[in-house]
């Protein structure tokens, strides 16, 4: 299982945001700069991230965004299915694309199906608070960017 772009990116930012005061601020330009992404690709992270209800946005001069939630509060397995389009490992477990000819007698589709399962499971068992836990360590890391 890969994740996409999307969401790694969307659970780096959580994570930075994480890092800060409960009211500092932070913004596009300081979190493109520091990972290296393209500020409109940040964007749209940002604004998903915010509709989802991880994340608040301030807007003005002195605008910026936080989190919404404490990091106890923020799953990452809801996260990631937040952010994923979607979950299709492979062609049969989307019955409408489905052109395998050996669907209706295939076990590798139900071995696949437990398999993402015990990768969600796992990821629900932890919260953004688990991830932050180094937090003087992770801040150190951005400080050198």
């Amino acid at each position: 299982m890969r994740l996409t772009n999307y969401t790694d990116y969307s659970l780096r930012v959580l994570i930075y945001i994480a890092t800060k005061d409960q009211n500092e601020l932070s913004n596009i330009k300081e979190i493109a700069d520091i990972y290296g992404i393209s500020k409109n690709h940040l964007m749209k992270v940002i604004y998903q991230l915010g509709k989802n209800g991880y994340i608040e946005t301030i807007r003005g001069r002195n605008g910026g965004f936080r989190l919404a939630r404490a990091p106890e509060e923020i799953n990452i397995g809801e996260v990631v299915r937040n952010t994923e389009e979607d979950f299709q490992l492979v062609e049969c477990f989307d019955p409408k694309c489905n052109h395998c000819i050996i669907s209706p007698v295939c076990n590798l589709r139900h071995i696949l199906h437990e398999a993402l399962d015990a990768y969600l499971k796992v990821l629900d068992k932890y919260t953004l608070a688990d991830i932050v836990t180094n937090k003087l360590e992770l801040q150190d890391v951005f400080h050198q960017m």
